[in-house]
Formats: structure tokens, C-alpha cells, sequence
């Protein structure tokens, strides 16, 4: 598949940072049964931020993704295991360079009008287009794939062998006919087919949903009837985390993804949550010709000079998890059997050794130098993540041991737009991307670089990732996960990205149950008594 986008790719970064991988848990209390479900009433999640434009071919901050996912559907839905199962297709069958979809019967539009295979067909052909810019293009879909419509059939055609085609183009999400005809209605409105579609907005603070009631095709035979189903769901903009998780204990909102220090008495409340594993501690490195870390022997030196025991349960609040792979966001492809690498144990007497061998040579007064220039390295990290700043500070102390100049960055959204999209002036730090399969992963790794368009905004150029990822890409569905892991192994062996931990970020559910693949799914959403 084409590897290059026209997407901003900045809001990129930042939606497939925080877009994660479901694994569920719980504070170990018993899971409700059908007998303590109540229809009716207002389902309310917090969102972080205001999602802004809600048209969902453009959607790509996680707040928008969050707000949108609760009005729109695809193909195929995600379980929380990373299954795949029957949602707006009935069936499909799939070869390496076709993938045949049967529609359900009687899938209706909120506005009454009539959703077809030929909707879906046009759907996929818009964002197979480059000239359209979906978020969609250049990751799951491109312009080797098209789609035609026949009664309630399409079939979907690769030019190029496509060993995930099916799930690639089942899970994006599909708009109505109108929508598509005028994606500038879709700003401010919804046109799907989801159980629940948009009925108020006030900007900056709710955006309200409301329950239809001729739904009948929802994963799990969900329809408008099934019990516990709210009449409407709220999103509601709290931007601090202390205040939703009051709002949590209160029962004033049912669900908010919590990461500090609240967590704790949201535990002794009682409260239960939906987790989802985080690359919390993954660090990337500007790999640009002039930079620090585009010298292989930088990068493996300021790697195994950290503590990854002490920084990853500092960054990890506590509740480290090993890594086990890039790939963390469902439907977790090709993250069964593996991986097929280790990270290296810490050595700082071997960091010193390979710095030296680099160049970077210790002077009288401590600091390493290289033809008269000090070894400054630009950390930068998430501002409002309250455990980035500490795990920065251990890193920055042990570097200053090594004689390096380790110059941290707080960065908020803008800062992070300018620093890795335009200027380019950053070298590492706590920098995460999060897909859903070794496809999109390659997206950044392989890909184009920033000033051509494409996600590669760490400029990595490693030949034998890049042979690996297109012998995957022609291997047939049995044989590409194996190919695709080894292509894995050689990020991790040439030190392109360190995955120091993982932890699990939790939403908490107060009042109600839900289902969490990657964003809450409305049809999951169960109202307790």
C-alpha cells in the first residue's frame, strides 16, 4: 500500500497517541448482569477538550474521535479482545486482493433515508481518493482500492496484494448520502447510522445524542428495544481531571478517563473502569541528518543508559507494563505470537563506550563535546500527563551523568504541532504513536517524511525495516504477521523507537457499563439501577 498522506499530520500523531488498545479491568467487584440494567435516563462521558469540527472523514484529535464514534458505524466492529464481528456488513469474505461484504437488510440513516452497499461504495472510493484527504487515506486506504456495489453486496478490489483489506476498510467509519454529497454539513451535524445521533450542540461545553427507535442492526443483535440502552448520551467538555472525577463520584457523569492521582479514590469509591494499554513510556528520536540521534550509536548510547525499572514505574504511575509490542491499538494485528525482540538490559559504563566511539568526547568540565559542540539533546514531553515531568527529570539526571546537555520541553498541543511538524527542533522524549496494525505503523516509519507530506516525522531511513515491510506487504495472510514482527524487531534493534513500558489508562464507569475497543461504544452502554 501507498505510504503518504495529505492528512495534517500533526493532529495525526496526536489521535494515534491517544487512541488505545482495549484490556479490560476492574477493581475486582462483580460484573452487573442483565436483571440490573435500566433503559432510559442520559448516559454522560467527559471529553477532555472540545472536539470542534465533527465531520468525520477529517476527525483527528482523540476528543473528536471520542465525540463522532458515538453517531457513526463501519463493516465491521471490534470487540474488546480485538475480534472482529458482524456490524453494518452481515457477512464477508476475503482474499488477499478482494474482500466481498454482505449487508444487513434495513439499515436506515438518522434521517430516515435508505444506507446501501452502494452508499458504502461511494463512501470507500471518497477516501481512496487522495484529492479528498480523508484521515483514512494513505493508512488503511489508498488509491489502489476501489469499490463497487451490486443489490446489497460490494466488493472490495487491491490492485496490490492487502493481507488486512478486510479489516482495513471494515473498520472506517461510513457517512450517508447527504453527507457525503456536502461534507461541509458534517461540521456542526451528524448523517449515520448509529443508534444515536447528534441533537444539540453548545460548543465548548455538550453535545448531546439521541437514542433513535427503528435501530435493529447492532453488533450483538442490539437493537432500539435492548434493555439498559440510554434514551441519550451527553459528551461533555471538563477540561481538568480533578473536576470529572468529582463528577464521577457524584454520579453527575458515568464515564471518564482518569491517569493521576485521582485514581486512587476513585478505586476506594468503588468504581469500576474500562482500561486501555498505553505506550505511556515509548520514547521516538528526531532522526534528521544534523541531529543527535541521527547517529545509530547516540541513540542505542542514551537508550541503555536508562533505568527502565525506576523511570517506567515513575511514568507508569505505578503500574508498569513490559511492552510487547508497537502495535497497541485494536484490532491488534499481528500482536498474538509475538514479539520477536528484547530490549537491552541498562548499562551506563556501555552508554559511556558507544558515545565515545560516536564522538562525543568528555571535556575537563564534564560535558561532552564534538568538534567544539556540546551534545544537547531537546526532550520533550506531554505537559498535561502528570507523570511525563518526573520520568523527564530521571532521564535528564542520568544523561547528565553520561555529560550530556538535556534540555526538557513541556509541551501543549500547539507546541507539539511546531516542534515535531514544522521547525523540527526537537531530538526525543516521551513521543508515542499507537495503530492498530504493522500497516499503519509503517505509516511512520516508512513513510514519507513531514516536508513531503507523510508521517515519518522521525525521518527514519532503516533499509532492512523497510525491505521486511514490503515483503509483508506481498506475503499471503498465513505468512505476513511472522514477516511483519521480524520488520518490528528491527525498529527495536536499531534503536528507531525504545518502548521503555506501557501502563493501563482507565475510564471509570459510575452508573452504567460499557464496552471501550479504542472509544466508548454506544451500543455497549448498559444503565444501572
Amino acid at each position: 500500500m501507498k505510504r503518504s498522506t495529505a492528512v495534517p499530520v500533526a493532529a495525526v500523531l496526536s489521535a494515534l497517541a491517544l487512541t488505545l488498545t482495549s484490556c479490560a479491568g476492574s477493581n475486582d467487584q462483580s460484573a452487573p448482569s442483565e436483571g440490573d440494567y435500566v433503559s432510559g435516563g442520559t448516559f454522560v462521558t467527559a471529553v477532555g477538550d472540545d472536539p470542534g469540527d465533527l465531520n468525520p472523514l477529517k476527525a483527528v484529535s482523540p476528543d473528536t474521535f471520542a465525540v463522532v464514534s458515538l453517531a457513526y458505524e463501519s463493516l465491521i466492529a471490534v470487540t474488546d479482545e480485538g475480534d472482529l464481528v458482524p456490524w453494518l456488513a452481515e457477512s464477508w469474505e476475503e482474499t488477499g486482493t478482494e474482500v466481498v461484504f454482505t449487508l444487513k437488510d434495513g439499515i436506515t440513516c438518522t434521517d430516515g433515508s435508505e444506507f446501501t452497499a452502494q452508499t458504502v461504495a461511494d463512501n470507500l472510493n471518497y477516501n481512496a481518493d487522495p484529492a479528498n484527504a480523508t484521515f483514512s487515506y494513505g493508512s488503511v486506504i489508498d488509491e489502489t482500492i476501489s469499490a463497487t456495489a451490486d443489490g446489497n453486496v460490494v466488493t472490495v478490489t487491491s490492485t496490490e496484494n492487502n493481507p488486512f483489506l478486510a479489516v482495513n476498510v471494515g473498520t472506517i467509519m461510513l457517512v450517508c448520502d447527504a453527507g457525503l454529497a456536502d461534507p461541509t454539513t458534517l461540521s456542526d451535524a451528524t448523517d449515520g447510522t448509529g443508534l444515536f445521533g447528534l441533537s444539540d450542540v453548545k460548543p465548548g461545553d455538550t453535545y448531546t445524542f439521541t437514542k433513535r427507535d427503528d435501530y435493529t442492526w447492532g453488533p450483538d443483535d442490539v437493537t432500539s428495544e435492548t434493555v439498559g440502552l440510554p434514551d441519550t448520551i451527553q459528551a461533555r467538555v471538563v477540561t481538568d481531571e480533578s473536576t470529572a472525577a468529582n463528577l464521577l463520584v457524584s454520579g453527575e457523569i458515568n464515564a471518564a478517563t482518569i491517569s493521576g492521582a485521582d485514581r486512587a479514590r476513585l478505586d476506594g469509591a468503588g468504581l469500576t473502569h474500562s482500561g486501555v494499554r498505553n505506550p505511556v513510556g515509548m520514547i521516538l528520536f528526531n532522526e534528521k541528518e544534523g541531529r543527535p540521534f541521527s547517529d545509530p550509536l547516540v541513540r542505542e548510547a542514551l537508550s541503555i543508559a536508562i533505568d527502565r525499572d525506576e523511570v517506567g514505574t515513575v511514568i507508569a504511575d505505578g503500574e508498569a507494563l513490559e511492552s510487547v509490542s508497537l502495535v497497541t491499538k485494536n484490532p491488534l494485528l499481528c500482536v498474538a505470537d509475538g514479539p520477536k525482540w528484547e530490549l537491552p538490559d541498562t548499562d551506563l559504563d556501555r552508554a559511556a563506550e558507544l558515545l565515545d566511539e560516536a564522538g562525543w568526547t568528555v571535556g575537563s568540565d564534564g560535558t561532552r563535546t564534538k568538534d567544539g559542540q556540546p551534545l544537547t539533546i531537546k526532550f520533550v514531553y506531554n505537559a498535561p500527563t502528570s507523570t511525563h515531568a518526573a520520568a523527564a527529570e530521571l532521564v535528564k539526571e542520568t544523561w547528565d551523568e553520561l555529560g550530556v546537555t538535556t534540555e526538557l520541553f513541556a509541551n501543549d498541543a500547539a507546541a507539539w504541532s511546531e516542534q515535531l511538524w514544522s521547525t523540527f527542533d526537537w531530538d526525543t522524549g516521551w513521543v508515542q504513536v499507537a495503530p492498530g496494525g504493522p500497516v499503519v505503523l509503517s505509516t511512520f516509519f516508512d513513510g514519507a517524511t513531514p516536508d513531503q507530506g507523510g508521517l515519518n516525522f522521525m525521518w527514519v531511513d532503516n533499509p532492512e525495516y523497510s525491505a521486511l515491510a514490503a515483503e509483508a506487504s506481498s506475503a499471503s495472510p498465513e505468512e505476513t504477521c511472522g514477516i511483519w514482527q521480524d520488520a518490528e524487531a528491527e525498529l527495536i534493534n536499531r534503536f528507531d523507537v525504545f518502548p521503555v513500558t506501557d501502563n493501563i489508562l482507565p475510564t471509570y464507569q459510575s452508573g452504567a457499563v460499557f464496552e471501550q475497543p479504542n472509544f466508548i461504544q454506544p451500543t455497549s452502554i448498559r444503565m444501572l439501577g
